[in-house]
């Protein structure tokens, strides 16, 4: 069944980008009508008919390898979404950012977002020319003192990113939190070279390099020092650590895996397990047992695992 879901989704989505009508879907003694899906999707984009029938392929669909997904709250398309402490956070295709509330998103005031972060630091982003903002008293308030890709507010109370050129930079717990009016901030460099980086309060940071190579460290949260760069095997465009310390890492292929045998004596695991997904994925984020997603076709997906 499987295999069969995952040929149809991709069969109807070519139809669609066609204007083919599609009828329906069968298997054996099983059929899943759309029928009435078509009238409404002739007068939609090509973007839009393949979200569509992306949705209701996707309720028939589970994910064995002990995660199972079903479509979650929708913003399309979404681009990046980022979950710590109960709490979920994206950005969408017109650079917003968004919070989520109840299963409803809502739209985090008009300034332009590239990425988002949210958790024990609080909510920090990135806009189009790599400027860092804190989200304070229901606006973003611009952080000087570095420019960054990318943002991370998941360790324990410290804020890290990577600047375009690969630099590794660590925001001190102290500082980030207690942060309220623009002002310049001084940030630590870290050694290393990353162009993606991801912390927790439990079982510490990871990154990817350009060259994809996958690594492990502890930082101090009240100093930014480090315990040393633990190489560990794979290869990665991100990895994704959640609030529980689970180690989520995405390929360049758009293919998930979970890092297992992860305790407090070998933190950085032992092994990689592949996470089978209905689509390529563009990124994961890992909460309280629930794997956000996005999917490349700009879909959110809520994963248990």
């Amino acid at each position: 069944m499987w295999n069969f879901l995952k040929n149809q989704f991709s069969l109807i989505v070519r139809m669609c980008q066609r204007g083919i009508k599609v009828t329906h879907v069968s298997k054996g003694s099983s059929s899943t009508k759309i029928q009435r899906f078509i009238p409404l999707a002739n007068g939609l984009t090509d973007n839009m008919k393949s979200f569509a029938v992306f949705l209701l392929v996707l309720r028939y669909l589970s994910v064995s390898h002990g995660c199972t997904c079903t479509e979650g709250p929708q913003q399309f398309p979404a681009v990046q979404i980022d979950a710590g402490q109960g709490n979920v956070v994206m950005t969408d295709g017109n650079n917003y950012a968004y919070f989520l509330l109840g299963s409803q998103w809502y739209k985090m005031g008009s300034l332009n977002l590239k990425h988002v972060s949210v958790g024990p630091a609080g909510i920090w982003g990135v806009d189009l020319n790599n400027r860092v903002y804190k989200y304070v008293a229901g606006s973003f308030v611009f952080a000087n003192g570095e420019s960054l890709q990318q943002v991370d507010a998941g360790g324990d109370g410290q804020v890290v990113g990577v600047t375009d050129t690969s630099t590794i930079h660590c925001l001190k717990s102290t500082i980030a939190s207690d942060y309220r009016k623009q002002s310049t901030l001084s940030w630590t460099t870290i050694t290393g070279g990353l162009m993606y980086l991801s912390c927790s309060t439990k079982n510490g940071c990871w990154g990817v390099t350009p060259g994809q190579a996958i690594f492990f460290t502890k930082v101090t949260p009240s100093t930014c020092g480090i315990s040393g760069w633990i190489q560990v095997e794979g290869v990665a465009v991100k990895v994704e650590i959640g609030t529980d310390g689970s180690v989520f890492a995405l390929t360049k292929e758009g293919t998930v895996f979970q890092r297992q045998g992860i305790d407090s004596k070998t933190p950085q695991g032992t092994s990689w397990t592949h996470i089978p997904m209905p689509s390529r994925i563009s990124h994961v984020s890992y909460d309280r047992g629930n794997l956000w997603v996005v999917t490349d076709y700009g879909t959110i997906l809520k994963c248990f695992c």
